[in-house]
């Protein structure tokens, strides 16, 4: 069951101008930037944007559309990658980015309250005399509330886990407009069902997160990068491994493979060795990221590691870590005009190496230009092909090429996404992950949003 298509009429458009006022568009334009996001799945408009301000306003604006059966789809900055915000049968499009307010930050506690279009870097500009800081970087400058739709995790996510471990509690908007919390801002609880996490990576399905209660961390007392290069992919997957069973609390391992340091080095500036490279970050006391640093130093050395190029200098630090988030802008630089199909797995670390090597060597093999990156500290890699969208062959090659590499790590007891999440671009393969339990995933969708109008058409079909 679909919501139907083309309900958004005048009468609807003008009950939700009594709520929001001229907040609201039609605009071709707006439409059509609310419609798509950073990936190469095609773009779906909505009929109409509301631009929210109040939890009440996203009540009231669900409860409309539950009486017409009208497709409701959240949007936070629109930096996902598997189609999420993609308004797949019409709708209202419900714009959360004035929705930006840090409602208290609680220092004793260490967590903060936000409003779901708060963004990562706003909140740790607002942290920032503090001494605490919110650690989930997933590279774009998304919105809380995405990253919470999303399970979004990021370079840091090695030390300080994913969205799921960060996330107290939140306020959630359900498909029949009641509005409830999750929970409170204890730092545990065994009272009733998990609902938090229920929501943690629901993807605007079940309901309309509004509000989030996050976690925060002190800042290190000391911090420190450094870049290093390997003769080939296994020598440097292999000091990862070591690295993480040594117990070695490192806060990011970055892995960039030749073609992808090529890249970086192209777009960003940088002179380093085109050879597959590790970048890492240290976090703790003084003495502690000396320790770690020796340690890291010495696995890298064991393993033809060499050129330990170190950043410690917070400027410097921050154009290294650009540099990485940039890479899939300076991946698109190595053919200009082509675009990008971005896709993630995670396995368990023990199997990393043997997944990147096939994958390798698939991508040799296909011929594709798709350089390999990824947050490889907790086993989750990136691969971005870059295609030309007008050439059918190879569109279909680049799709061939992701279910192989989505199979591959199945195979080896992976998951289809460490972190893009679901969308529409991988309900396929969730059958293959989830079995019969996706049945019971397909089972809390229609309890909860029996008329099937919370962003339609994502995680499961119903």
């Amino acid at each position: 069951m679909m919501a139907k298509v083309a309900h958004v009429n005048d009468d609807l458009l003008d009950a939700l101008a009594a709520i929001v006022g001229d907040r609201l568009s039609t605009a071709k334009s707006v439409l059509e930037q609310h419609g798509r996001d950073e990936s190469y799945h095609a773009p779906h408009p909505p009929d109409v944007v509301v631009y929210a301000e109040t939890t009440g306003e996203v009540s009231d604006i669900v409860k409309l559309c539950a009486a017409r059966d009208v497709p409701v789809i959240p949007f936070g900055t629109g930096t996902s990658l598997e189609g999420h915000v993609a308004a797949l049968n019409g709708g209202v499009c419900i714009d959360l980015s004035h929705m930006n307010n840090i409602v208290v930050v609680n220092d004793e506690d260490m967590d903060a309250i936000v409003e779901a279009g708060v963004t990562r870097k706003q909140l740790n500009e607002h942290l920032r005399e503090t001494g605490l800081f919110f650690p989930i970087d997933p590279g774009a400058d998304a919105s809380i509330g995405g990253m919470v739709a999303t399970r979004a995790s990021g370079t840091n996510a090695v030390r300080y886990g994913t969205m799921r471990e960060n996330v107290l509690a939140m306020t959630v908007v359900m498909a029949d407009g009641r509005i409830i919390q999750t929970s409170r801002r204890a730092r545990k609880s065994s009272a009733g069902y998990d609902l938090t996490r229920l929501f943690v990576g629901s993807e605007g399905t079940l309901g309309v997160i509004t509000e989030i209660t996050v976690r925060l961390h002190g800042i290190p007392e000391a911090i420190s990068s450094a870049v290093c290069s390997f003769p080939d992919l296994p020598s440097a997957i292999s000091t990862v491994i070591q690295t993480i069973q040594a117990g070695v609390p490192v806060a990011r391992i970055e892995l960039m493979d030749e073609v992808q340091m090529d890249a970086i080095n192209k777009f960003s500036g940088f002179d380093y060795p085109m050879l597959p490279t590790l970048f890492f970050e240290f976090h703790g006391s003084k003495n502690g990221v000396v320790e770690q640093v020796e340690t890291v130093e010495a696995l890298a050395g064991d393993f033809g590691g060499s050129g330990f190029q170190w950043a410690v200098k917070q400027e410097d630090r921050n154009r290294l870590w650009q540099a990485r988030h940039d890479s899939y802008y300076a991946c698109l630089a190595l053919r200009p005009g082509a675009k990008g199909m971005a896709t993630d797995v995670c396995v368990p670390i023990s199997r990393l190496a043997e997944c990147i090597l096939e994958t390798r060597k698939d991508i040799d093999e296909t011929g594709l230009l798709a350089p390999i990156l990824g947050h490889v500290g907790d086993g989750n890699f990136h691969v971005v092909m870059i295609m030309d969208l007008e050439d059918e062959d190879e569109v279909a090659k680049c799709k061939a090429f992701n279910e192989r590499l989505v199979m591959r790590a199945l195979a080896m007891d992976g998951t289809c996404s460490g972190e893009h999440g679901v969308g529409y671009g991988k309900m396929d393969f969730l059958a293959s992950e989830h079995g019969e339990a996706l049945s019971v995933m397909r089972a809390i969708k229609i309890a909860l949003d029996p008329q099937n109008i919370m962003n339609p058409g994502k995680i499961v079909r119903v």
